[in-house]
């Protein structure tokens, strides 16, 4: 059982990588096409979200590990794709793509979910969650590292090898599962409508999930910018560095499982609320310094992580047949955060600058903070 977790949290983490690429890359990206790539982390969220709402809920009424092998190699070409652009409207749309399928991770979180005895459940989610966040946070050092030695271009050519060769692991590795319902994929896309009306817990969890990792979008997606400028001048190299910085962050998933486990999930996603709140205090404060900004990276990545795997173990805890599409509705709430987040911070960067940017994550925190507040879940 271990060793399946730390498949499914490797895999996740390089999956989930492939959303995060272009973060350091969008200086060069804009170079070589000569005009700018700000908004493409906002297209490729966009294509998350949609990945979510059109392919996570095929989990529930198709074989899993046929579903997870066939999306992973639907990433490599789309990262191929993205490594041959000619122009940045082909690479928008390839953008799109990467996002789109790259949605292994929530294949794998309900499965790990399944398997996992309800007293475990926490901390097993936490370290599937835990390999998937230090996969959003390295996936910046590594594309930062190789874009600034090789090109942006030779880090999506890296992706699609690593994405093949993740294809070919799961496939000898991972379970064979059996569809949980039997549903036509029209009636399957309805019940998320239902599950959505009938389950307030999780529209709670959904929006604050949304909201949390909008601020996380607001910061990293901004990073670039706040380092190439005064008082900085640093490129993609340090902004990828920076990933470094956060994964530390992610040690705090089993941690948070653990909590979860201990305590309630509701008492976690409190917790890490505030600290994403005061992640952004000490941005705006302290955000002129390296020091600064590292301590506000800790906080803002134990914040969010903590929160997400607090409100996916309230989840999985509804409706055990239907956790592809609880966890549909969870993450598609989730990257259409992101994506506002990423476009939130590029407005907040171009209007006011640092300001502007610590503005637009604190008001994503004390959104998250106000539904909490509000929610009458004793859970």
């Amino acid at each position: 059982m271990k060793t399946l977790v730390w498949i499914m949290a490797a895999a996740c983490g390089i999956s989930v990588a492939n959303i995060y690429y272009n973060q350091p890359l969008l200086a060069q990206m804009g170079v070589t096409f000569a005009r700018s790539a700000s908004y493409l982390p906002m297209f490729t969220q966009l294509g998350a979200g949609m990945g979510m709402f059109l392919f996570v809920p095929l989990g529930d009424i198709l074989e899993r590990r046929r579903l997870i092998v066939t999306v992973c190699l639907g990433t490599a070409v789309a990262n191929v794709l993205v490594a041959l652009a000619p122009s940045i409207a082909f690479l928008t749309v390839a953008s799109v793509l990467v996002g789109l399928t790259s949605i292994v991770p929530h294949l794998i979180l309900p499965f790990a979910a399944q398997v996992a005895a309800s007293e475990e459940r926490g901390s097993v989610v936490g370290t599937v969650l835990g390999g998937l966040l230090i996969g959003i946070l390295l996936a910046r050092t590594a594309s930062g590292f190789v874009g600034a030695q090789f090109g942006w271009r030779a880090v999506y050519w890296m992706a699609a090898a690593l994405m093949l060769s993740l294809a070919l692991v799961l496939a000898e590795q991972l379970p064979h599962s059996r569809p949980a319902i039997t549903l036509r994929y029209p009636d399957l896309l309805r019940s998320i409508l239902v599950l959505v009306r009938e389950q307030p817990l999780l529209r709670e969890a959904a929006l604050i999930g949304g909201m949390l990792f909008a601020a996380f979008s607001v910061f990293w997606a901004t990073l670039i910018f706040r380092l190439a400028n005064p008082p900085f001048h640093y490129g993609a190299r340090l902004a990828g560095a920076f990933g470094l910085v956060g994964a530390a962050g992610a040690l705090m998933a089993p941690a948070a499982g653990r909590i979860t486990d201990r305590k309630s999930p509701r008492f976690t996603v409190g917790m890490g609320i505030c600290v994403t709140v005061s992640s952004y205090v000490c941005f705006w404060l302290l955000g002129g310094s390296l020091a600064g900004l590292i301590a506000g990276v800790v906080l803002l990545d134990i914040g969010v992580q903590s929160g997400h795997v607090a409100n996916q173990t309230r989840i999985y805890s509804l409706i055990p047949e239907a956790r592809g599409r609880l966890n549909t509705v969870y993450m598609v709430t989730y990257f259409a955060g992101g994506a506002l987040g990423s476009a939130l911070g590029a407005y907040g960067w171009s209007i006011a600058h640092w300001n502007g940017v610590c503005i637009a994550g604190m008001a994503m925190a004390l959104a998250a903070l106000g539904v909490h507040i509000l929610s009458t879940s004793a859970t």
